[in-house]
């Protein structure tokens, strides 16, 4: 929650949600090894797949309970139902040690990591 509340003051105005709706994640055993970017799926790493949004670019997913993590977008999907959002699991575990599912809301970051979020990283 820290880093919602530092991502307002650094913007002066309370942001808008890029998307909200149900995540979900993903490992190398459930898909493909490669990713719409090119890049190998890997676990361990914070990365997300959205339908929009261009590759490269950070994305802060804030859970329901208030964790949150910062992620890149690498890859496309979901493809199920109402699922906004397809995170790594090392992305998922930080916002939940052990849910597959879970509402979420997400904040555009851009192409860099701004500082005070970049402990996250």
């Amino acid at each position: 929650m820290f880093e919602l509340v530092a991502l307002m003051l650094m913007s002066q105005q309370p942001p808008e949600p890029f998307v909200e709706g149900m995540a979900s994640y993903y490992t190398v055993a459930s898909s493909s090894s490669l990713t719409a970017s090119g890049e190998r799926l890997r676990d361990d790493e914070l990365t997300c797949a959205m339908i929009d949004g261009e590759f490269g670019m950070y994305y802060l997913v804030v859970g329901a309970s208030g964790r949150s993590v910062v992620v890149r977008l690498n890859d496309r999907g979901p493809f199920v139902g109402n699922r906004v959002i397809d995170l790594s699991k090392a992305a998922m575990r930080e916002l939940h040690p052990t849910d597959g599912l879970m509402w979420v809301r997400v904040y555009k970051l851009g192409a860099k990591v701004p500082p005070d979020l970049a402990a996250n990283r």
